[in-house]
């Protein structure tokens, strides 16, 4: 009995290696702070915030008490330009990000440009429907050097060097998302969007060491939900939802934020102060604080994990920060000097 389940091993640790650099790939990552990366979301949700540039950046450190950490960093750039003689609006971006996991040091690579066209529905107030594209080049790598096989292990140890032959220290793919989106305003100033989208349009393909594999990365589903309102004389009230399904699996991540202006400048341009609490169903309580000043958001948030894996984790989950800017450009045809845009 003791053979075989030696003879097994050797079987399957070689095979879970090769599938772990070529599978765990085909799983997209979220942040916990996800409204700070709107492309991520949907690419249809480019565009909606007021200004007519916006940066953000995201860094999020996870399952460091189980595991090798799994890192992930990601930059987004977004920029409004009017178009035509009324109030329709493109906005052009892009959305960069590089994650990596485990002890083989999986990591991808995103290089994903995206447009939007935002066609004005009202003369009176900011109501837009946009549709969106993004697409480009996804690079994923691992280190060879870290892959552990049968015929390594000799009395219980690793000691020798394996007979097996790795091709390729990775793959690449072609990656393509598009969406839609509905934002307007009301006459108390608050905002509203509802967005729906398909991410790996393409079915994206890689090539392996065994040959070409196709649909390892299903399409992605998704609906989005983001919602603006004022709260007394200084207070705001932000909330925002995502469903995504994919290859028949859901997530829902939801929650709310309340600000305070904490100091008021002429040009209406507060220092505002936030608390909030987020969730991922079935996954993590997410306690959230942020605060915004000239322009600037700096945001951190923490996982209280709260799934199965809580008994190893001891409720702990993964650190994540964004920084964030949001402005004008201050140049000819800048949104500041239009009547009409999208705002959130």
């Amino acid at each position: 009995m003791k053979k075989s389940i030696t003879s097994i091993s050797k079987l399957l640790i070689p095979l879970t290696g090769i599938l772990s650099c070529f599978y765990a790939g085909a799983q997209d990552f979220t942040f916990s702070q996800f409204y700070e990366q709107p492309l991520l979301r949907n690419p249809a949700l480019a565009g909606i915030f007021t200004g007519d540039i916006r940066v953000s950046l995201a860094h999020r450190d996870q399952w460091a008490s189980v595991t090798t950490p799994f890192r992930t960093t990601s930059l987004s750039i977004e920029h409004k330009l009017p178009v035509g003689n009324k109030n329709d609006l493109v906005t052009v971006a892009a959305q960069m990000s590089q994650d990596g996991a485990g002890d083989i040091r999986l990591k991808r690579t995103h290089l994903l440009p995206a447009i939007s066209y935002h066609k004005s529905l009202s003369d009176e107030r900011d109501s837009y429907l946009t549709a969106s594209f993004m697409g480009g080049p996804v690079f994923s790598q691992f280190d060879p050097t870290q892959l552990k096989f049968g015929d390594q292990y000799q009395n219980g140890s690793i000691n020798q060097g394996t007979m097996q032959t790795i091709k390729s220290s990775g793959y690449s793919y072609w990656d393509l998302s598009a969406g839609l989106s509905y934002n307007t305003s009301f006459s108390d100033k608050t905002r509203f969007y509802i967005a729906a989208g398909l991410s790996h349009i393409t079915n994206p393909v890689i090539t392996s060491t065994t040959g070409s594999v196709s649909g390892f990365l299903s399409p992605r589903m998704s609906v989005n939900l983001g919602i603006h309102a004022p709260s007394g004389e200084r207070g705001h009230v932000f909330g925002f939802a995502d469903l995504f399904t994919q290859n028949g699996s859901k997530q829902v991540l939801g929650g709310l934020m309340y600000g305070i202006n904490m100091r008021e400048y002429d040009n209406g341009d507060p220092d505002i102060f936030y608390v909030g609490s987020f969730m991922r169903w079935g996954d993590a309580l997410i306690p959230v604080v942020k605060i915004e000043f000239n322009h600037l958001s700096i945001g951190v948030s923490y996982d209280v994990n709260i799934s199965r894996l809580k008994v190893v984790s001891n409720w702990r989950g993964g650190l994540e920060m964004t920084i964030a800017y949001r402005g004008f450009t201050k140049i000819r045809n800048s949104m500041i000097d239009r009547v009409r845009c999208t705002r959130f």
